[in-house]
């Protein structure tokens, strides 16, 4: 009988603690379950560090050979202007001609149009903006050295930032930073607090121009995605 009693006690604390694991792991799933995932922002404006400046000309008339001529004249005032204000052979590359018969098209007037079209690109590429984009308001110069400088939105300029593996530690810092400030507030308002990291996303960055006037100066965006554990 005494024995019994033994047992049944030993079974009954048995049930008590597997109660009292059941419990707290219900708690611990109910814990775990609770999250909140807040998204943290962090942007920069840069100024370019990088220039593609194509410089694309034309010459029209009815002999090949001289339209070659006048083609590499062109290409040699060019380089030459280019020098004299600091650009190095380095940054300054030309494109084949490319040659156009202007007749060969059914709808052109022989007696108007120029047999043939000679178009070049001198293209320079600098990481010298600000004197690149000085010089870019001065084209008038090549056109009184005689260099007929032509108008083309194929060959716009462009502008890059290649700078970002050095801002982006600090941005992704100050993203996280943002992430945490929001999930924190999250917590105080349903009167919680925030735990351990379930899963994060660094998030993807952007390099776009901040306006269509100035796509010389940049902004770098990057948006974090965090989820916290919540606690009571």
């Amino acid at each position: 009988m005494k024995h019994i009693r033994i047992e049944s006690l030993v079974i009954c604390a048995g049930l008590v603690v597997l109660g009292i694991f059941i419990y707290f792991g219900f708690a611990t799933l109910a814990t775990r379950d609770r999250s909140v995932e807040v998204r943290g922002f962090s942007e920069r404006t840069v100024k370019a560090n990088k220039v593609v400046w194509p410089i694309p000309f034309k010459n029209a008339g009815g002999d090949l050979n001289d339209l070659y001529d006048q083609s590499s004249r062109s290409m040699t005032l060019i380089r030459k202007y280019l020098r004299q204000n600091g650009v190095p052979d380095s940054e300054i590359t030309v494109s084949s001609p490319q040659v156009n018969d202007n007749w060969s098209e059914g709808y052109a007037n022989h007696n108007q149009v120029s047999h043939y079209t000679i178009k070049q690109v001198c293209t320079v590429t600098s990481s010298s903006v600000d004197r690149i984009r000085g010089l870019m308001g001065h084209m008038q110069e090549l056109l009184k050295m005689g260099v007929p400088v032509s108008s083309d939105y194929s060959n716009a300029v462009s502008y890059e930032y290649t700078l970002l593996d050095s801002i982006k530690p600090q941005m992704i810092a100050e993203a996280t930073h943002s992430a945490r400030a929001a999930a924190e507030k999250f917590a105080r308002d349903s009167e919680s607090r925030i735990g351990k990291i379930r899963h994060a996303t660094q998030g993807y960055f952007s390099i776009e121009d901040r306006d269509q006037y100035t796509p010389y100066i940049k902004r770098v965006r990057v948006v974090t995605t965090v989820d916290y554990y919540l606690k009571n």
